[in-house]
């Protein structure tokens, strides 16, 4: 396949974990040949998949009816690893980041992509995938700022409910269209980072002098690498360039565990999110391409 992809070598410590099963990964066959395949992930232990991550077609493949042999692989194993009254799990591609600017790969790309949207999806959001390295110089301390551990759940969750307002993430802004900001910010809490297990105290409030909150950074580590899991300026404290300084935080208490990468992501329209990345030196190694199914 010309469009290699980069999450083959996980795939066998994901099944020893149990964020894969092999009921949840499927091949389409033509005597010996891989047409296509298909993987869903979860967190391990979870009773369904989370999310479809793998979907490949064989690039070199003659066979004029490949696609067809994607899609009606897709279709047969959606319905089977997916309950009849539930949606679909969503999609996501993990793409060069210049994926559109070589003919070879945009073509593969675009073939996955076509085979999810035949079976219902549709394109969702872009997210540039970002990485910090060692030797990256840290932004300095802003004197404007002091940093401390979050308290409780119950100041998280007022942070993050306030931080929702004005939001440019394309999940959130879904989130909000259906549930209140409280109910976005405690669903996001309860299916992202009450999981974590890293210590909570890497998670770090940005305040003033006088102790009024200006914006949060969550540092974590899931299960494959450390992270910036959320980062966010209260709106009434945007556009004093806080967000430089909370970036350089979470970053600081990650790079103090002598770790070998720090990743995060942010969608490719928050064009402020990203701009603070690359500022920081952070490189955009990947994209990720979201779909879901309506």
């Amino acid at each position: 396949m010309r469009l290699p992809y980069v999450l083959n070598e996980e795939l066998s410590d994901d099944l020893a974990e149990g964020r894969r099963r092999p009921e949840w990964m499927w091949v389409a066959l033509r005597g010996e040949r891989l047409i296509a395949r298909a993987a869903w992930w979860s967190s391990p232990g979870a009773d369904a998949p989370a999310l479809l991550d793998v979907l490949d077609i064989d690039d070199d493949s003659s066979d004029p009816d490949r696609a067809d042999v994607a899609v009606h692989m897709l279709r047969t194993a959606i319905a089977a690893t997916t309950s009849s009254d539930a949606r679909p799990p969503d999609y996501v591609r993990f793409v060069p980041p210049d994926w559109r600017e070589d003919a070879v790969t945009k073509k593969a790309v675009e073939d996955r992509l076509a085979t999810a949207a035949r079976t219902g999806a549709r394109l969702f959001v872009e997210r540039l995938r970002l990485e910090w390295r060692p030797g990256t110089p840290i932004r300095a301390a802003d004197e404007r700022l002091r940093f401390r551990p979050v308290h409780d759940e119950e100041e998280l969750l007022v942070l993050l409910t306030a931080v929702l307002e004005g939001t440019l993430d394309a999940h959130s802004r879904t989130d909000l269209s259906r549930m209140s900001a409280r109910e976005a910010a405690a669903s996001q809490y309860e299916d992202e980072f009450a999981r974590y297990t890293s210590p909570r105290d890497w998670w770090q409030i940005a305040t003033l002098p006088d102790g009024d909150a200006v914006g949060l950074v969550i540092a974590a580590r899931n299960d494959y690498n450390p992270v910036i899991a959320y980062l966010a300026v209260l709106p009434q404290h945007r556009g004093h360039g806080y967000v430089d300084a909370i970036l350089a935080e979470g970053t600081r208490v990650l790079a103090a565990q002598d770790v070998p990468r720090i990743r995060a992501a942010t969608d490719l329209d928050n064009t402020p999110m990203a701009a603070a990345f690359r500022r920081a030196g952070w490189v955009n190694f990947e994209r990720a391409i979201h779909m879901t199914w309506s």
